[in-house]
């Protein structure tokens, strides 16, 4: 007998939203509102920008459910919509405030932050710093790629949905990206990143 695999959780809530259910709406914008303020946030510093491009995404998607795709992975899904969004209303400069979205090859910021219990070891801190520093100093598609990677952990392909780029791509910004951070640090500040991600 073929055991079947049970469906994640996020497509079963994506389903129902799509049918229409207003308690599957209001969850799926609830889990991923953090996620995407993290996200929108590393194209601009305006906070109520950012908010509200997050509730006009999900009105948009509310709006156009019935024409969505069934089969979509949702977290790199909601992540792309909100990227093309923000920078399509900062081609049209549609918003109204004090500072407009920051010109995409301009602004993409990472900040790096570890358990507290790494924090509290000095030389732990001081790698973490050295981190941000460098990672803030990579040209903008390649911090991407990084925070995509190691901070949301997608896959190469959901990478290049998000980023509207192909696969390889997405390869050859992460193996540039990585080859920088190497050659500017010691050998045991590069094990801390891969230790501190991939595990």
């Amino acid at each position: 007998m073929k055991s079947t695999s049970p469906v994640p959780e996020d497509r079963v809530l994506w389903q129902d939203f799509l049918a229409g259910e207003v308690r599957a709406f209001e969850k799926l914008m609830s889990d991923n509102f953090r996620l995407l303020f993290r996200y929108g946030s590393k194209f601009s510093k305006d906070r109520e920008l950012v908010k509200d491009s997050i509730q006009d995404l999900f009105l948009i998607l509310w709006e156009k459910r019935a024409n969505l795709n069934p089969d979509a992975a949702v977290k790199p899904y909601l992540m792309a919509s909100l990227r093309r969004l923000m920078h399509r209303h900062a081609s049209s400069r549609t918003w109204v405030g004090n500072e407009a979205l920051q010109e995409e090859d301009d602004y993409f910021e990472i900040e790096f932050s570890v358990e507290e219990e790494y924090i509290a070891h000095e030389a732990t801190a001081v790698r973490s710093q050295q981190l941000e520093t460098l990672l803030n100093a990579l040209p903008r598609r390649q911090k991407e790629v990084v925070y995509l990677k190691f901070f949301q952990e997608l896959s190469r392909e959901q990478i290049a949905e998000v980023m509207a780029v192909s696969p390889q791509t997405v390869s050859n910004l992460l193996q540039i990206a990585i080859r920088h951070l190497k050659s500017h640090w010691k050998a045991e500040s590069f094990i801390f990143f891969l230790l501190h991600f991939l595990f």
